[in-house]
């Protein structure tokens, strides 16, 4: 079993707080992997806006888990507590994964865990993160970073997508594709994807994306183009690649070939199909195709996400 601390000292925001504790806390009924052992850690019982929170260990817990998460930090131009910084810090000099949500990444900043990495952080505060730390590369138009063991996120419902990152790499996509169903949100949005876009992901009537998206999800085993998804939304692809920038922050391109990855992702982990055969289900042509756009996104070939995955389910891992 993975553990996990939340980090809190006065000044942190709720709602990551809450988003950390949701994920993290408790698996869904349906998913029988062993799941987090969730600690709470600070050093007294803290005010987190109208709420009081008493947490469960001190700081020095943080030193023990395999995963530490820093939720938002409310004050981006006051300083993280002395004592705050220096926990962090000895968790990842200790093997701690360590995870910012949102603003929580000036208290990494402060540590010292962002120094000569690439990391983001609410687009409203890009720019200070930058200024303030110029050892940091400030990536202001992404989700998420996920630099080995230091991960960030930009704010809010990025925090979730990074957290149901996290998921992912431990458990795989099917677990949690569960998580986040329960959750009643998107399964995955890759990390570099657009924070700010003009228009969220239109689910109004009438919108011509609102069915697209579930025509191409559908039909995943064929060779779809740009062209295709065009005239299936009645427009021309120069009008459609504009729109699903705008409204997803990729090209529908890139949008099409992560829900490729994703797909085959779950076939891994929950069926024996070989890899050429996922390579049809998921309209990539070839298993040469699949283990390369596979291994780029993820970095692991998907022979070795199966047996990771499957093993740790408790599934049968095809011959």
């Amino acid at each position: 079993m993975t553990s996990v601390a939340l980090a809190v000292t006065d000044g942190m925001l709720h709602f990551e707080l809450g988003i950390a504790h949701e994920v993290f806390g408790s698996a869904p009924d349906a998913v029988t992997v062993p799941w987090y052992d969730l600690a709470v850690c600070g050093p007294r019982p803290v005010p987190l806006g109208p709420f009081r929170l008493a947490p469960d260990h001190g700081l020095d817990r943080l030193r023990d888990a395999d995963t530490v998460v820093v939720p938002g930090w409310a004050d981006v131009d006051a300083d993280p507590p002395g004592e705050l910084v220096d926990a962090v810090r000895a968790a990842h000099a200790a093997g701690a994964r360590i995870v910012s949500l949102c603003t929580g990444a000036f208290v990494l900043a402060a540590a010292g865990l962002l120094d000569g990495r690439r990391a983001t952080t609410h687009w409203a505060h890009t720019d200070t993160l930058a200024a303030r730390h110029p050892a940091v590369e400030v990536d202001p138009d992404v989700l998420y970073v996920d630099d080995g063991g230091v991960l960030t996120s930009a704010g809010k419902a990025a925090a979730l997508d990074l957290c149901l990152h996290v998921v992912r790499l431990d458990h795989g996509s099917s677990v949690a594709n569960t998580v986040a169903r329960r959750l009643v949100v998107p399964p995955h949005r890759s990390g570099g994807q657009a924070q700010f876009v003009t228009a969220p992901v239109p689910d109004q009537d009438g919108h011509p994306l609102t069915a697209l998206f579930p025509w191409v999800v559908e039909r995943l085993d064929s060779p779809l183009t740009v062209e295709d998804l065009a005239r299936r939304a009645g427009m021309s692809s120069r009008q459609l690649t504009r729109r699903f920038r705008a409204a997803t922050g990729t090209t529908p391109l890139q949008w099409l070939l992560a829900q490729r990855i994703r797909r085959a992702q779950e076939l891994l982990e929950r069926t024996d199909d070989g890899v050429d055969a996922i390579a049809t289900a998921t309209g990539m042509g070839t298993a040469t195709t699949l283990r390369r756009h596979f291994n780029r996104t993820l970095g692991v070939p998907p022979d070795s996400y199966r047996r990771t995955f499957r093993t740790r389910t408790g599934a049968t891992t095809p011959e």
